[in-house]
């Protein structure tokens, strides 16, 4: 439960501490006095968006924190803790500091524990920790969608883990819908791109190209472009290599000569020896250069204008692949390659397609059998929730009121099952039911609300119920019933309400008012308008209590009219007590 909240510069209020506990504890003061602030903080803590206007007029930023108790071995702990957030041990309790800023700017920064945590995660603890109605909440009970969630909260665990299982499913089913519907409209265009893709690679295959022919082939074209002036560039060597001209010599001759020579004079000396040899080598060379040119120039004569031809008709239809598919011959060996794949992948497609509709069909048939097991569960759910519902009423001062909830089979299923949830109030013996839209006050729906959150608190509990003047329109015995009620949950959980009735606050076991003190502020030159908070005593709840029945806080008619609704109250929360011990 939360055991404090501390807030500053939020709203009309500067500093406040609101010392809390176990049971009922009530908020009240004049209108304008700053009661709702309490939530807005309630709220900033449970990690709900928080707007920069509440920040309080000339002040940086605005501040809520709350001391939270709970068992060692609640599971929010354990979540906090795996956040890095510090736990304390206070008693037999743990305990667990959350704190929220936000600044004027509108930048919100969360901490838990001590440490910093995304406001996220402060959503997450709070769902399991506090739950907030109001005003809101009783329109949004209007909703389908949170008539199904009170229903399903209701049902337990039990239509939880049905619940997991359908809608892992169900993404399962559509998914394979959805592909399967997508391979069956694009049958045409996968043939289509099949047959294209045939035809392009039998092209490729019938001139059966290699990696790099296109630049090997390029080479060879230039070269047999300019067989005669490579023909006479080798005789023109050949001539330089080979004359006997004795005026011109050629190397062979002029080498050979060297070597005659060194080897005269080579007899005494071992190194005119070695230069010898390598003249002798050096007209070998020569000659097998010689050689060489003259096979060179014979293979030209050999390839002539008739292989050019062949190697230009050649590139010729190298070219048109390229411009077909890719720049380079390489490329359009890779780009058949991944063309194979995607053809074995389309052909593919025929069998993926048969798989898919027997995974369809298993699969819908999972659906609706388990979508037919939450129906069952949520038909049963309703007729124990509508029982318990319409009872609460009745000690809610609609004795003849009954809440009817029905479940109905909608045409095709959807992410929470094939039920339609319709909550339905017969305010009155012999009404008709009506949806609780068109049909409900806002009292009614207050006592609907409050009698569903008593019902479910037995079997959904959180530490904390927080209600933000949820006895809106109800007045008289209406109003001491809802006081009744909110003392009885308030024996199970922790209970904290916003209210304006005094029939509801007399059953409190804490009182906190809010007082609005505008007048000593601007005065003082503040310039803005601010309140206190403080709990009160026995004698101030009266005086409370006197001003919310009649406006006149000092009237003794007043007081002894409170003292009376305090005394009744007193009186029927001790005999709660009495019960529940008795029951222990």
């Amino acid at each position: 439960m939360i055991q404090e909240i501390q807030i500053s510069n939020l709203g009309v209020i500067t500093e406040a501490t609101l010392p809390l506990g176990p049971g009922l504890t009530v908020v009240t003061g004049e209108t304008g006095a700053g009661k709702t602030m309490v939530i807005t903080a309630l709220s900033m803590l449970l990690g709900r968006r928080a707007d920069a206007g509440a920040v309080r007029n000339g002040a940086k930023h605005a501040l809520a924190e709350a001391v939270v108790h709970l068992p060692p071995d609640h599971h929010v702990l354990d979540a906090a803790g795996q956040a890095g957030a510090f736990i304390e041990p206070a008693g037999e309790n743990s305990e667990l500091l959350l704190s929220r800023s936000l600044s004027a700017q509108g930048r919100s920064r969360a901490t838990i524990g001590g440490r910093s945590a995304p406001v996220g995660l402060l959503a997450e603890l709070g769902h399991d920790l506090v739950a907030v109605h109001g005003q809101s909440d009783q329109i949004r009970l209007k909703e389908p969608v949170a008539q199904r969630d009170a229903l399903d909260r209701f049902a337990g665990s039990s239509l939880s883990r049905t619940l997991s299982s359908y809608q892992r499913a169900y993404r399962q089913w559509r998914s394979a819908s959805k592909e399967l519907a997508g391979l069956k409209t694009d049958s045409r265009n996968r043939v289509r791109e099949a047959e294209n893709l045939r035809l392009a690679l039998d092209e490729i295959d019938s001139l059966d190209p290699q990696p790099g022919e296109d630049e090997s082939l390029r080479e060879q074209s230039m070269k047999l472009g300019n067989i005669e002036s490579l023909r006479t560039a080798c005789q023109q060597a050949q001539a330089i290599i080979d004359s006997e001209d004795f005026e011109n010599p050629g190397v062979t001759t002029l080498a050979e000569t060297a070597r005659g020579v060194l080897g005269q004079a080579s007899g005494d000396d071992t190194v005119l020896a070695a230069f010898a040899e390598r003249a002798a080598e050096l007209g070998i060379l020569a000659s097998e250069l010689s050689s060489d040119l003259s096979s060179y120039v014979a293979d030209l004569d050999e390839e002539g204008p008739e292989r050019l031809a062949q190697i230009e008709a050649r590139r010729a239809d190298l070219n048109k692949l390229m411009r077909k598919y890719a720049p380079s011959i390489d490329e359009v060996l890779a780009w058949a390659a991944e063309s194979r794949s995607r053809l074995e992948e389309l052909g593919g497609d025929d069998s993926r397609i048969e798989e898919l509709e027997v995974e369809v069909v298993d699969l819908e048939h999972k659906v609706s059998s388990l979508a037919s097991d939450l129906s069952d569960a949520r038909r049963k759910a309703a007729k124990k929730l509508s029982a318990q519902v319409s009872a609460e009423l009745k000690a809610l001062a609609m004795p003849d009121a009954k809440l009817v909830i029905e479940v109905s089979e909608l045409e095709e299923p959807g992410g929470f099952g094939q039920d339609a949830i319709s909550m339905l109030l017969a305010p009155h013996a012999g009404a008709s039911p009506r949806p609780l839209g068109k049909g409900a006050s806002g009292g009614e729906l207050s006592r609907v609300m409050l009698a569903i959150e008593v019902v479910l608190a037995a079997v959904d509990p959180v530490p904390t119920f927080v209600f933000d003047e949820v006895d809106q329109g109800v007045g008289g015995k209406a109003a001491v019933a809802i006081g009744e009620r909110l003392a009885m949950l308030a024996k199970h959980v922790q209970v904290i309400v916003v209210t304006h009735l005094p029939q509801v606050a007399a059953y409190a076991d804490r009182h906190i008012r809010v007082i609005k003190n505008s007048d000593a502020k601007l005065k003082a030159g503040a310039g803005y308008t601010a309140s206190d908070v403080i709990s009160l005593d026995q004698e101030a709840r009266v005086k409370e209590l006197a001003r919310m029945l009649a406006g006149q806080e000092e009237s003794g008619t007043a007081q002894a009219h409170a003292e009376e609704l305090l005394e009744d109250a007193q009186k029927l929360v001790s005999s709660l007590t009495s019960k529940k011990l008795a029951k222990a």
